[in-house]
């Protein structure tokens, strides 16, 4: 039993350090209006599967492929961020993209709460065995918190 924990801890190590992100030219993906969440969200499990942290550089997309990066950039001051689609959103349909509390400090939205924004593609994560244990875990932990 212990030779097979073993075995099984060193392939999960070894596929965690294959992490990529793969850049591509930038394609203009549009301009519309962003909000940003956070506080009452923070730690719950996103749609991708990982653990939302409104400190992080992430956001939410209705139909972004996960992993997408996205420079996030705000018209009114010219202020960019790149951000990494991990959830599904905004529900707010006027909104086309929610930004962590943290990309949103970052091109001066916090105040406001809302900001016109372009959003631009500059890459992509690959889907790897790391990200699909971190979602076996979650997956785990909610189902013990349940009981």
């Amino acid at each position: 039993m212990f030779y097979k924990l073993a075995i099984s801890f060193f392939i999960i190590v070894i596929f965690a350090s294959c992490k990529k992100k793969e850049t591509i030219a930038c394609i203009e993906v549009g301009i519309g209006e962003a909000s940003w969440y956070g506080p009452g969200l923070h730690g719950n499990i996103t749609a991708s599967g990982e653990r939302f942290n409104m400190n992080d550089f992430t956001a939410a997309h209705r139909k972004l492929k996960f992993g997408t990066f996205l420079k996030v950039t705000n018209t009114k001051n010219n202020l960019s961020v790149i951000v990494k689609i991990n959830d599904r959103g905004p529900f707010n349909l006027k909104r086309v993209i929610d930004l962590s509390k943290a990309s949103a400090g970052k091109i001066g939205m916090l105040n406001s709460g809302i900001a016109e924004v372009k959003m631009e593609i500059t890459g992509y994560e690959h889907i790897n065995f790391s990200s699909l244990y971190k979602h076996y875990q979650n997956l785990l932990i909610i189902k013990s918190k349940k009981h």
